[in-house]
């Protein structure tokens, strides 16, 4: 079993009453990736995901329901830490890969940290950038039995 580092908007979904199927699978993702101890989130991710669901999100979170959360989130889940190597990393996939910078950002975490696979709507599912593959845990292909 790989690890498998979660984005952002695996998060958000789980929290998104507007669009109930895309929680359920965020949800089932999230038991999922917590119960085999093969999910991962990065500091970025606990930072936007804090960001999203305070600001954006309708019905909002209040920050203190937020907080709590992130705090659940990060006791689920290991966590990585962002670096300046993976700023560096980041910015490198930008100029070579011409990433938007965040999700350069959040592919660097993964390859810096040996993380072989990303869950994320954001990424063409089934690229392979530098040893990091990319998943859509959103699409209708998507089986969690295969990641867990």
């Amino acid at each position: 079993m790989a690890l498998v580092l979660l984005d952002s908007n695996v998060l958000v979904y789980a929290h998104d009453q507007n669009n109930p199927l895309r929680q359920a699978r965020a949800l089932q993702t999230l038991r999922g990736m917590e119960l085999s101890s093969a999910g991962c989130l990065s500091v970025q991710n606990l930072a936007e995901f804090f960001s999203i669901v305070t600001r954006r999100l309708k019905p909002p979170l209040s920050p203190n329901d937020a907080a709590a959360q992130v705090d659940l989130l990060a006791r689920a889940f290991r966590v990585y830490d962002l670096t300046v190597a993976i700023v560096r990393e980041a910015a490198r996939g930008v100029r070579e890969h011409q990433l938007a910078y965040y999700d350069a950002q959040l592919w660097a975490t993964a390859r810096l940290n040996q993380i072989p696979v990303v869950f994320s709507e954001d990424f063409n599912s089934g690229v392979m950038l530098e040893g990091v593959g990319f998943v859509n845990p959103f699409t209708t292909e998507f089986v969690l039995e295969d990641w867990v």
